[in-house]
């Protein structure tokens, strides 16, 4: 129970009442972040998109080379989580850091941290149905099309939402489970693929293929928008700071809950693409081609079925694959209910005072869950339609996400006399969080670039116009209420300091 206390008196020193639960341990928070970066999710959904633009060099090496620079974010991120370990995250800490205009940080950071989180939800969901329906088909026969699709995207997210509702230890249990399913599922996935298959490419092979299906003819150009797979993969860690309020000693367990997340995606992740490239039986063009092409929708599934010649077991991992889509989907609802929760404490979001309330009995946000489900439905249902007008929407999330992630990030390099709280990067502080604001500046760059050059309606990049949508949106919004009713006197009953001292240090 100290932990417990102390972690309450903590936030009450931030200017918070200790409202949920406080139930998860380290593991569950780490846990929370693994599962929503989801290496058998993330990498097997966006493999096509590296294959294509680059073939196995963009995958072999584009992995880690992402990864050591989103490890640089997340220990930039961690290291400010360690002082503000509140279930708002980024835009509070945005506001904290910032010298001006404190509110307005804060409101800005929020925006794009809430609508990125209910895109990415969206996206992990309808993503999972997708899988699951591939699955059904190859098992049963089921016939695959966008409405089965959506269907069973609304019940996967309405169950997701029921399993959050009932309360943070269910969470906290299932989120370990799913932990330890990711971890199981890739060894698993790993060993099967260099037991059974009679042959593997070699290494030179797996590292200096080079497959283009782009349009475009300059390499590097092609290779860096290969790099795209990876970091749409690595997102979702700042949960571990969303359920902060939720975990024990949260000033330590939240921000190595959400460098350790990263570090063993970066270490699974790449075990697990370079046993899948080495596996693929075909090497030439024309058989990474035939991967690229699928009727199956997924590259990986395609190379499971070829390179083992043996459909049950090939369906057997898939069943692992869909197994940890689901937990993924679970996490992405926790995380953005929880973050929905903290922004209507601060009377961000329309009907802010029915989205704060927490449930006595389970102690979660039950209403900002439902909230969160509610939206990534609506969000989705452009898919019924197209599928381009469905990713147009929710293009937003990677980019939305890590507008906000990098945005402390800046603020705090920028804050000479900002004293850092128990886990800390101490002198590598600098170099790190610089390397973190250059890289997101630079993957920003390449979210708006154009992936292929045949440019039409379906291959537009639409990110571009998800962000200035979303911008545009919080800055109605603000002018409209947000300017008066944002972190005021009316949240009174959440707080523990006034209102227009939550900021100040």
């Amino acid at each position: 129970m100290n932990h417990v206390d102390d972690d309450a008196a903590a936030l009450a020193e931030l200017g918070y009442k200790q409202e949920l639960h406080r139930g998860m341990s380290g593991f569950s928070n780490f846990a929370v972040s693994f599962s929503i970066i989801s290496i058998l999710a993330g990498c097997i959904t966006s493999f096509n998109i590296a294959l294509k633009s680059g073939g196995p060099t963009a995958i072999t090496i584009g992995w880690p080379l992402v990864g050591i620079f989103v490890l640089c974010v997340a220990l930039a991120m961690a290291e400010v989580c360690s002082k503000y370990p509140t279930a708002g995250g980024l835009y509070f800490w945005a506001g904290r850091l910032a010298k001006k205009n404190k509110r307005q940080w804060a409101w800005f950071v929020g925006w794009f941290n809430f609508l990125g989180e209910v895109a990415v939800t969206a996206a992990i969901d309808y993503g999972a149905a997708a899988t699951m329906m591939a699955f059904a088909n190859l098992m049963w026969g089921v016939e695959v099309t966008t409405f089965n699709t959506f269907g069973l995207f609304v019940v996967l997210i309405v169950i997701h939402g029921l399993l959050n509702t009932f309360g943070v230890n269910l969470v906290s249990l299932l989120s370990t489970v799913s932990a330890w399913w990711h971890i199981v599922g890739v060894v698993i996935i790993v060993a099967v693929l260099w037991i059974m298959p009679a042959q593997h490419q070699d290494v030179a092979w797996t590292f200096t293929t080079w497959h283009n299906e782009t349009g475009w003819t300059f390499g590097p150009y092609v290779f860096l928008m290969g790099l795209l797979m990876a970091q749409y993969t690595y997102t979702g860690y700042d949960a571990s700071a969303h359920v902060a309020e939720e975990t024990k000693n949260a000033s330590i367990a939240a921000p190595r809950g959400i460098v350790m997340s990263v570090l063993i995606s970066i270490i699974g992740g790449w075990i697990l693409l370079y046993t899948i490239v080495a596996a693929i039986p075909d090497g030439s063009e024309e058989g990474l081609a035939a991967i690229v092409g699928t009727s199956l929708g997924s590259g990986p599934a395609q190379i499971f079925i070829d390179a083992l010649n043996n459909p049950d077991v090939a369906k057997f991992l898939l069943f692992i694959v869909c197994g940890a889509q689901f937990f993924c989907g679970m996490a992405s609802v926790t995380a953005n209910s929880r973050m929905s929760y903290a922004f209507s404490r601060d009377n961000a979001i329309p009907g802010s005072r029915i989205w704060a309330q927490v449930n006595k009995r389970t102690g979660t946000p039950t209403n900002s869950i439902w909230l969160c489900v509610v939206l990534s439905v609506i969000l989705t249902i452009p898919a019924l339609f197209s599928y381009t007008a469905y990713a147009a929407v929710t293009s937003v999330a990677v980019i939305g996400l890590y507008i906000a992630y990098v945005t402390p990030v800046l603020l705090r390099r920028l804050d000479t006399s900002w004293k850092p709280g128990p886990w800390n990067l101490g002198r590598w502080s600098a170099v790190i969080g610089w390397i973190a604001v250059v890289w997101v500046v630079f993957i920003v760059i390449l979210f708006v670039l154009p992936p292929v050059a045949e440019i039409t309606i379906d291959t537009f990049n639409y990110a571009p116009i998800a962000v200035a949508v979303v911008a545009i949106l919080a800055v109605v919004l603000w002018i409209a209420y947000g300017k008066r009713t944002f972190m005021s006197h009316e949240e009174a009953e959440h707080l523990t300091k006034k209102s227009d001292l939550l900021l100040e240090e």
